[in-house]
């Protein structure tokens, strides 16, 4: 019989239990998070210093959704899915990637209304000294 295991929980229980007797209602109210302070500006400096990587995965974001259909993530390779599944007959399987498709056709147009706003962040990022004015 291996006795160190129930004396490892026995330890282990009380150590809890004498946490929990120690600890009252002022001190756990007192441990508790102060909520976050409101933001004081807009973030323009974070904002032009990433402005690069952000275009950066936009632009991956649409190689990848434009590619063919040997590009996992690509809107061809799933809509040759939904072919094969309504070939095979498989209609909730269909339906269920139709779904997908859909919404990633849908986010073509948001990135490429992100690319224009994020040209349109870096000329104000220009004109106003990387947000520092």
């Amino acid at each position: 019989m291996n006795v160190r295991r129930p004396r490892r929980a026995l330890l282990v229980g009380a150590a809890v239990a004498a946490v929990l007797a120690g600890t009252t209602g002022a001190a756990v109210a007192e441990s508790s998070p102060s909520p976050a302070a409101a933001p004081t500006g807009d973030g323009a400096p974070a904002l032009c210093k990433r402005a690069p990587k952000i275009d950066h995965r936009i632009d991956r974001a649409l190689a990848r959704l434009n590619a063919g259909a040997d590009k996992r993530g690509s809107i061809a390779r799933l809509q040759q899915r939904v072919d094969n599944a309504k070939a095979a007959g498989h209609t909730e399987i269909a339906t269920y990637l139709q779904d997908r498709l859909t919404f990633r056709k849908s986010l073509l147009t948001t990135l490429g209304q992100r690319q224009k706003d994020l040209a349109d962040v870096r000329t104000w990022c220009k004109d106003h000294h990387e947000g520092a004015s």
